[in-house]
């Protein structure tokens, strides 16, 4: 029986995957000023020997401003770049496969309340800041109307971003990934809904995010992995949709990318998104098809049987998962067990596998068909 492609190890940039699992990053709302605390050490430990192939930190971002969040990670500061140290090196002793970790800015939706307190805007009582975008257009009624960003500034952010990804390269991640989705800063830029600038930003709405993607292939090392999460579809009119992922996608690969991960929406508040398991799979196929980067698709893939179709219909190279593995730390090793895969576990955790629990081989006997 052929080894199912879940299971089959993939090259990315100069590194190598186990298996085509990813742990997607997952904002935690959980950091002081940017930094990383005790709830990372134990969220990202106990995922650290999940047996994904590789695991993405969540989004953090490039200056103080630009967080999502007052709870949001930064790569900004020494302490920043501390605290995550600290936590890397713990999960470096729990797994030896790749970890990498997702760069952003928010623009226009920082300065925003964690989910369990709204997720809407920070009111005056809430220690709110100026928040930054391309046009001045707020994200939704009642949000705040960003600043639009001077050349200037923009060339502060893009510096922001290289530095950052300096301070990635320090802690010795395997992976940087540019989040460029969710209606985020770059996706901002790239978008007609929230880029309506008359300078040279606006009339190639794609200068900034690359740039910005220059900037980070020029000190991002070559032998290890560099990619860019992208929006596949605004899922409103006038907005992007899926030839410009693939617009996209083709000058990332120019610039020397290794992959990108196919998401959408999040650009305003009131796209309507039908969102079902791997209803963003065909955003993902497209840019496949037109591109020789790595693919990831994303977005309500829980199944494994689903993932294991979506790679063998070679829609995708990698399934990348998020509830799935807060719902089911060992979704890798269930997985494993549903297609008869032997995965190395923790040996603390030895005793966990099924076919090795008291009982185990005798009902495998009894289940055999006689002679």
């Amino acid at each position: 029986m052929p080894r199912p492609e879940l299971f089959t190890p993939i090259d990315v940039g100069g590194i190598t995957l186990p298996n085509r699992i990813v742990i997607s990053p997952m904002c935690q709302y959980s950091a002081e000023d940017g930094s990383m605390g005790d709830w990372h050490m134990v969220h990202l430990g106990h995922l650290a020997y999940s047996g994904a192939g590789l695991m993405i930190v969540e989004a953090t971002h490039v200056t103080r401003e630009g967080r999502i969040t007052h709870g949001c990670t930064g790569l900004y500061s020494e302490s920043n770049e501390a605290s995550i140290s600290r936590v890397i090196q713990l999960c470096r002793t729990l797994r030896k496969d790749p970890i990498g970790i997702q760069i952003g800015h928010a623009g226009r939706k920082a300065s925003s309340q964690v989910p369990w307190e709204g997720r809407q805007w920070l009111s005056k009582n809430e220690f709110p800041w100026k928040t930054v975008a391309p046009s001045p257009i707020p994200f939704g009624e009642g949000w705040h109307t960003p600043h639009e960003l001077t050349v200037q500034e923009i060339k502060g952010v893009i510096d922001a971003f290289a530095a950052s990804t300096e301070r990635a390269k320090r802690i010795g991640f395997d992976l940087v990934e540019l989040h460029s989705a969710h209606g985020y800063l770059l996706h901002q830029f790239q978008s007609p809904l929230s880029n309506q600038r008359k300078d040279a930003y606006g009339s190639d709405r794609l200068k900034f995010p690359l740039e910005v993607a220059k900037a980070v292939r020029d000190v991002w090392p070559k032998e290890k992995a560099l990619g860019a999460r992208i929006s596949g579809n605004d899922w409103m009119p006038g907005g992007l949709g899926p030839d410009d992922a693939v617009t996209y996608a083709r000058e990332l690969e120019r610039l020397g990318f290794d992959y990108v991960c196919v998401s959408s929406g999040a650009m305003v508040p009131q796209a309507r998104i039908p969102v079902t398991p791997g209803y963003q799979v065909p955003f993902a196929e497209r840019v496949k098809k037109s591109s020789r980067l790595k693919i990831q698709t994303v977005g309500m893939i829980a199944d494994p049987d689903q993932a294991e179709e979506i790679l063998a219909a070679g829609k995708a190279d990698m399934v990348v998962m998020a509830r799935a593995f807060l719902d089911n730390p060992r979704w890798v090793w269930h997985a494993a067990e549903r297609f008869g895969v032997e995965l190395p576990y923790p040996p603390q955790y030895q005793r966990s596998r099924h076919d090795l629990w008291p009982g185990a081989a005798l009902a495998r006997a009894v289940s055999q068909p006689s002679s």
